[in-house]
């Protein structure tokens, strides 16, 4: 299997540094990049399967950068950053990152987020079938199966967790499923998500009050693992 290469966008000398040793001591190809307009210059003359992204940066601001990689930029893109507030986690997931971590991080769990999201990228498209454990959910028949039993959904039910499984690995936000699956309006309203989530997870969970399929993060949203 050909290894695939990861763009490090990062200030800190020291970060990169344990950050390519980690990498490329799991089997990755690393390149580096201490500036907005470096890292954007190595992405678009050599697209990377992954860009790892600091917010804090010298020249312009991770935000910004986002922004302008998302314009024709499909990889995933995971921030690394020290800012931990609820508004810029929301802003960047919103913008198109594929998932947040705050630093300090753990190596393992920073690990587990790549493969994660590469496993997602590296998917066969248009999959009718994707299985998550225990569940199976056919995109054709809009049918979900727990250990080979059809369980039975409202047509919101079956709509949010096919939302979460295309979407798997990947933080969504509050206001994102809201749009999705009710509509523009409906974005302020997440009484209405908590209850849907609540009625999947009594559906889906082994344990509802400590779910493993449907994640929640902590003020920003979830995460269908």
């Amino acid at each position: 299997m050909t290894a695939q290469e990861i763009l490090i966008i990062d200030d800190e000398p020291q970060i990169r540094k344990l950050l390519q040793i980690t990498l490329e001591s799991n089997g990755y190809i690393v390149r580096l990049a201490s500036t907005s307009k470096e890292g954007l210059l190595m992405a678009a003359n050599h697209p990377p399967a992954m860009i790892l992204l600091d917010l804090g940066l010298p020249d312009v601001s991770g935000h910004e950068l986002l922004k302008q990689l998302r314009e024709w930029y499909t990889r995933p893109i995971i921030i690394l950053s020290v800012l931990s507030h609820e508004e810029d986690i929301i802003r960047a997931l919103d913008n198109g990152a594929n998932d947040y971590l705050t630093k300090p991080f753990r190596t393992g769990e920073l690990l587990a987020r790549i493969r994660s999201s590469l496993r997602k990228e590296n998917a066969p498209e248009n999959n009718p079938l994707i299985e998550a454990g225990d569940l199976q959910i056919d995109l054709v028949a809009r049918t979900l199966k727990r250990n080979g039993e059809l369980l039975k959904l409202t047509a919101t039910e079956y709509n949010l967790i096919a939302l979460f499984a295309r979407n798997e690995g990947k933080v969504l936000t509050h206001q994102f499923i809201l749009k999705e699956i009710w509509g523009v309006g409906f974005q302020s309203e997440t009484q209405y998500l908590r209850v849907f989530v609540a009625q999947l997870r009594k559906k889906i969970e082994s344990d509802p009050n400590h779910p493993k399929h449907i994640v929640t993060e902590s003020g920003v949203g979830y995460r269908f693992c």
